[in-house]
């Protein structure tokens, strides 16, 4: 059974979420051979202002 993992920042729409899973979804059917049922996606949401790439939040860039 895969179990994937997907850390976004938020603000991604629900159908944005749905095509994402959809897509995952049928390549792990297809590259892994899992049974679709057994493919398991999180979507954990991260705020900008929790995430720094080169020193800088990525809240600050707004």
């Amino acid at each position: 059974m895969p179990n994937i993992t997907v850390e976004l920042l938020s603000g991604r729409t629900l159908d944005q979420r749905r095509e994402f899973a959809e897509a995952v979804t049928a390549a792990a059917v297809q590259i892994l051979n899992a049974k679709r049922p057994s493919v398991r996606i999180l979507f954990l949401e991260i705020e900008k202002s929790d995430v720094a790439n080169g020193g800088v939040l990525e809240s600050d860039k707004d």
